[in-house]
């Protein structure tokens, strides 16, 4: 009997009718997988779920596959998937999105140019050099120091911040441009990042000790909670991430994504961006990362999430702030 992660399915329906047929590998969240699984055994009709999906920015025809997909694996009592399955589909002319990072090699970044170091196209990963100075990281990592509180995720069934054993680290927020400090961090990553300031979260610090780490995950929100699903109608949904490292680590730490072998090394001021909701509201399952643990030293990253619309916090819409 093939692994879950092997289970091989035909698509039960399709709304893309060119030839010729081949295997297509659709890549989801445990989350993701639990929502539809759940919409399914209440009754739900495929192509409500289907349609749900859709309008939470994801792509139709991925949302289609991935529900008709569960459908066929509870009909026949297959082997859950994890992470990953592949189907049969047609083979859809590719749709080609414009990525928001140019193609270039050195980025406006307002007060200052930025190199990049290296690129993957698909999906767009970048390495850039020098996004902050070795001061900005020191000054970050003390401001943060302070007000670090063990990293929390947002529990999929009831949308509340909670700690949990797949991200180990300590955290915190700072609010947008809080300080002068943060105001010229903010500005020159958003120019990097080729998004509006107001478009940007409060940047996140996290501190990675020996033996922590973060499982694989994505950036984007899975619209399985009432929580997720009010976050993308206030402000959309999240469509780039640049992780900054602030410091050099001595072993591990590396920013991995697994599906697709690549693996960056934290250096002191670097960055890894990527992207993963593109112009057309196309989600890119390929984007799955991770923080590999820390096998000596300590890690300490800044992260910067971008949304498609301006960001507000849940409470904020009547107040014409950001937190």
């Amino acid at each position: 009997m093939k692994s879950a992660s092997q289970t091989v399915l035909p698509s039960a329906s399709s709304n893309v009718a060119v030839s010729p047929r081949q295997l297509a590998t659709l890549h989801f969240s445990l989350e993701l997988r639990d929502w539809i699984v759940r919409a399914l055994q209440r009754g739900g009709s495929p192509d409500d779920i289907a349609r749900a999906l859709a309008s939470q920015q994801f792509d139709p025809d991925m949302a289609r596959d991935l529900v008709d997909a569960f459908a066929r694996v509870l009909h026949e009592c297959l082997p859950m998937p994890e992470c990953q399955l592949t189907i049969e589909r047609s083979q859809a002319a590719a749709v080609t999105a414009q990525t928001r990072l140019p193609r270039v090699s050195v980025l406006p970044g307002g007060d200052r140019d930025v190199y990049v170091l290296s690129r993957v196209e698909k999906p767009l990963i970048a390495v850039l050099e020098g996004v902050l100075s070795h001061d900005e990281c020191g000054a970050l990592i003390a401001a943060a120091r302070p007000r670090l509180a063990p990293s929390t995720i947002v529990d999929p069934h009831t949308g509340e911040p909670v700690i949990s054993r797949d991200r180990s680290s300590m955290g915190m927020f700072f609010r947008q441009a809080e300080t002068p400090l943060l105001a010229r961090i903010d500005a020159r990553v958003s120019a990097l990042m080729r998004m509006p300031l107001e478009n940007g979260e409060g940047l996140q610090v996290l501190h990675y000790t020996p033996g922590t780490h973060s499982s694989p995950h994505f950036d984007f929100l899975i619209p399985g909670n009432a929580a997720n699903q009010a976050s993308i109608a206030r402000s959309g949904q999240r469509v780039s991430t640049m992780v900054i490292y602030l410091n050099d680590v001595s072993v591990g730490g590396e920013t991995v994504f697994p599906e697709i072998g690549l693996s960056v090394v934290p250096r002191k001021g670097n960055a890894v961006y990527f992207e993963y909701c593109d112009a057309i509201g196309q989600l890119d399952g390929k984007t799955l990362h991770a923080a590999a643990e820390v096998l000596s030293g300590e890690k300490w990253v800044a992260t910067k999430w971008m949304r498609q619309r301006s960001f507000v916090v849940a409470g904020e819409e009547g107040r014409g702030g950001m937190m």
